[in-house]
């Protein structure tokens, strides 16, 4: 294990050293994700006939390996998946369109989301919506009522993924320009363009019992594994005279340490601390990155048990500058 002697002037060389994407070792994560994703998208469709409890069964894996294409997606937006912009944005668009997400509006919105990430006076774009508890206050009671609505696990973990992947994502923002827009159209026009193809082979209940349970499935644990990275207990949130790159992103961001198997299937973003700090890192370095660096192994990682006391959080108490539940109100 390399040792860092000097972690505060060291960090941006310890970065740079993982942002060299390896084209081989890419193209083998696109092949080992997009083909068994296909492979059990067709072995669903022959289930239909012996049991649907097979088909949902086989969409748990499927669904996995949909949220492994979105990391993909993910790393080719940031521009560290291949060494070549053009291929990056070649393979990120299709795999964008295989997770129901458009590539230029999402990745707008998650690049303000790294440079805001933990700041209290810039909170909405690319974040889940949280609130202090002085804004909380002064709200009405049906502002109070539609705020914990939104925050409840029910709704924000069973419902409101669903509805973001396959509703949200197609809407445009009043932000876009008119190129972002044209783009948008075209994922949407693509997307509903895949989607016929499919039906008129399949007929549409049987693409409708196959797509509906992956990408439900794949959302919930997307929007899962998107929450914990920044509501959790030792999260840190300050205003903008007090935002530090370094600081929000390793204390900021969680180490979400998850058994080996999910590791691979969620493309080691766990290592969400070092993502932050280094986002031109490729998936497939990070852990590489977190194990020879002692600067990243001090950060505390919460595991899967322990994450769950993050649905209690829903607020920003500025005076005890950590999340509280509402019962602490």
């Amino acid at each position: 294990m390399t040792t860092i002697s000097n972690p505060e002037s060291s960090w941006p060389q310890i970065v740079m050293r993982y942002s060299k994407p390896s084209n081989w070792a890419s193209w083998w994560q696109v092949i080992n994700t997009v083909i068994p994703y296909i492979a059990l998208w067709v072995l669903m469709y022959y289930s239909l006939s012996v049991s649907y409890w097979l088909t949902l069964l086989l969409s748990i894996f499927a669904a996995g390996f949909m949220v492994r294409a979105f990391i993909i997606f993910h790393d080719c937006g940031h521009g560290s998946f291949f060494k070549s912009e053009r291929m990056n944005r070649w393979v990120g668009i299709p795999l964008g369109l295989l997770a129901f997400t458009p590539y230029h509006r999402w990745h707008k919105d998650h690049k303000e989301h790294h440079a805001t990430v933990g700041n209290l006076d810039k909170r909405g774009v690319g974040d889940v919506q949280t609130l202090t508890v002085a804004e909380y206050k002064k709200l009405s009671r049906w502002g109070k009522f539609s705020y914990r609505f939104y925050r409840h696990p029910i709704f924000l973990l069973g419902i409101a993924p669903l509805l973001l992947f396959v509703i949200q994502f197609r809407l445009p923002k009043s932000n876009m320009t008119k190129r972002e827009h044209l783009y948008l159209h075209l994922s949407n026009l693509a997307l509903v363009g895949g989607a016929g193809l499919l039906i008129w082979l399949i007929g549409w209940k049987a693409y409708m019992l196959i797509q509906l349970p992956i990408i439900y499935i794949a959302s919930i644990h997307g929007v899962w594994l998107f929450y914990v990275q920044h509501q959790y207990k030792d999260v840190k949130w300050v205003r903008s005279g007090e935002w530090d790159y370094k600081t929000i992103a390793l204390e900021g961001s969680s180490f979400f340490k998850l058994p080996r198997i999910l590791q691979w299937f969620t493309g080691n973003i766990g290592f969400h601390h070092i993502h932050h700090l280094g986002p031109r890192i490729p998936n497939y370095k990070l852990m590489k990155c977190y194990k020879e660096n002692q600067i990243f192994q001090e950060t505390k990682p919460i595991t899967f048990f322990s994450s769950l006391h993050s649905l209690k959080l829903r607020l920003w108490d500025e005076e005890k500058q950590r999340l509280v539940g509402f019962g602490e109100v």
